[in-house]
């Protein structure tokens, strides 16, 4: 397995001081989140101040690979709204042109929400949602980078919280999918996850299998086992603690080596 951890454990920190951080520390790649000031659009529109270009080149000089964390806060691809659609379409959009931008493998996002309880729009927030996604995939395509859509806690409201509707959503876009394992364990049978096609990487964090609750990993009751690890090719760290990604990492290689 391939280690990196989320840039939300430094947060507000600038990208050069990110990848040093996971450099130091023997990290294998890293997931910038992009949400905030880290949102695409202020951070090409600023890219001389930040000094993106040479982003890349520093990640490829300290042998990282790079992922995005595509913005989720107020965004919903199968809203019942258009121009939150549209919105929603265009700020992933921008994150796909970030990625190739920086050089970075694949962009993780949510599959949105539906705020009805009737089956009729939860269907008709399903298919706003490909169609939405279905864009997004074409220019994935264009630009070589991939697409992935996360799996979301158990909630009623979340879009792609159970395996056949993530699976239903992906198979109609053509994209891939991050298996986020803490929200994965709020499902009544996690391993039905690792079932699906074109897995591109996973967020790792732990929970109590009932609340999404990102707890370090081994203090919950997600399964950390060797065999569950061998089965992971990239793992990102998920916490908002620097110093819980460390003991998450430390934990995996524990794990790995009995």
């Amino acid at each position: 397995m391939k280690i990196g951890f989320s840039s939300l454990a430094l947060f507000m920190k600038p990208y050069e001081k990110i990848l040093e951080i996971a450099k130091d520390d023997g990290f294998n790649c890293v997931e910038i989140l992009c949400e905030g000031p880290y949102i695409p659009r202020q951070v090409l529109k600023h890219e001389k101040e930040i000094n993106l270009k040479d982003i890349s080149q520093i990640a490829e000089t300290y042998d990282l690979e790079l992922f995005l964390h595509g913005p989720t806060i107020d965004i919903n691809p199968g809203s019942m709204n258009e121009g939150i659609r549209e919105e929603s379409k265009k700020q992933i959009i921008e994150t796909l042109e970030l990625a190739d931008y920086l050089g970075a493998i694949a962009i993780t996002t949510h599959p949105g929400v539906v705020h009805r309880r009737e089956k009729i729009f939860r269907d008709m927030a399903t298919e706003f949602a490909i169609e939405c996604f279905q864009e997004c995939q074409e220019f994935a395509e264009d630009l070589g980078v991939t697409l992935s859509i996360e799996n979301m806690a158990k909630r009623f409201s979340y879009l792609g919280s159970c395996p056949e509707e993530l699976d239903k959503i992906a198979k109609a876009v053509g994209c891939d999918v991050t298996i986020d394992w803490g929200h994965a364990n709020t499902y009544e049978n996690p391993n039905e996850y690792l079932k699906l096609d074109n897995i591109s990487y996973f967020h790792l964090n732990d929970n109590n299998g009932i609340k999404d609750q990102h707890l370090n990993l081994g203090k919950g009751t997600a399964d950390f086992s060797r065999d569950f690890l061998n089965k992971v090719n990239y793992g990102i760290i998920e916490l908002n603690k620097y110093e819980n990604v460390l003991l998450g990492r430390n934990f995996i290689l524990n794990r790995s080596n009995k």
